[in-house]
């Protein structure tokens, strides 16, 4: 299928509006305030990980296989958009394998992170912000592979979203070869510190392999109710 640049206006519109409403939602103490509930197995996979190829040969590796693991599923990769790095090995797991790909780029990155030229799909976007929530939007489910900060913004916002009952998607890292230890360390410690609860560290879906981790994705029950409320 030949790549489509879908229209952004009434979609930011929307989007922005739509935020504010589920916020406020939350804010005067609803008690189901969750809008995006998971009850079929997942169709869209957002991939959030690096534009570098990283130091390890596994990193690329395991991102192309785990494009290759998705297409075998019929899962669905939403993704950056990118061809470089990580990003560029995702979709082209995906692809090779006869899969669907979704990019979401903004216009000031799409010069530098070179938009895939394969993709079935391109959604053009102004800002970053749109990029992240378009992605989160038509997905129904994200996972994080190696990557830096921007990987790191993009996870933790949504399981930050999942606390406030903005969605009930699962959220998952595949920590190949020990990559995200240090930050389930962190977790560990914020647990221990106090500053979050049992639950939201539980949100944070975790495996070595993707076969098992895609099997953890698809049976997350998630919570009736914004945990921010009761924890």
């Amino acid at each position: 299928m030949l790549p489509s640049v879908f229209t952004t206006l009434k979609f930011n519109l929307y989007t922005s509006f739509y935020r504010q409403l589920l916020l406020l939602n939350a804010l005067m103490i609803n008690p189901t305030p969750h809008t995006h509930i998971m009850t079929q197995p997942i169709k869209k996979l957002c991939v959030y990980c690096g534009s570098r190829p990283g130091n390890n040969p596994s990193y690329i590796e395991a991102a192309r296989k785990t494009g290759q693991i998705m297409a075998e599923q019929g899962v669905a990769l939403v993704y950056g958009a990118g061809s470089t790095g990580m990003m560029g090995a995702v979709a082209n797991g995906v692809l090779d394998a006869g899969g669907e790909v979704i990019g979401v780029i903004p216009k000031g990155l799409n010069r530098h992170e070179r938009a895939h030229p394969g993709l079935s799909e391109i959604h053009v976007v102004e800002t970053m912000h749109e990029r992240k929530a378009l992605m989160e939007e038509i997905s129904d489910g994200m996972v994080a592979l190696p990557g830096g900060y921007g990987t790191l913004d993009e996870m933790f916002e949504v399981l930050t979203w999942s606390v406030l009952g903005i969605h009930q998607k699962p959220c998952g890292f595949l920590n190949v070869e020990g990559y995200w230890d240090p930050v389930l360390a962190l977790m560990n410690h914020m647990l221990k510190e106090g500053f979050i609860s049992q639950e939201y560290h539980e949100l944070a879906l975790m495996d070595s392999d993707f076969h098992s981790l895609l099997d953890k994705l698809n049976a997350y029950t998630p919570s009736n109710k914004a945990l921010w409320l009761t924890t």
